[in-house]
């Protein structure tokens, strides 16, 4: 089974989601929107906390 990793190449914060969709085979522009549209339904901050959480927890890519 694949590792999640932050993606090097596929980043435009800190990788996180690049990753994800990396990991899943998933359009990482469709994860982004996803993301934005969570983050606007849920007030912010659990998902801004979980995206925290995850660039410190996830390993960079090699």
């Amino acid at each position: 089974m694949k590792e999640i990793k932050r993606s090097k190449s596929n980043r435009k914060l800190a990788g996180v989601i690049g990753g994800l969709a990396e990991r899943f085979n998933i359009n990482a522009n469709l994860l982004r929107l996803i993301f934005i549209i969570g983050i606007i339904s849920t007030g912010f901050f659990p998902l801004a906390i979980i995206y925290l959480v995850l660039v410190y927890v996830l390993p960079n890519e090699v």
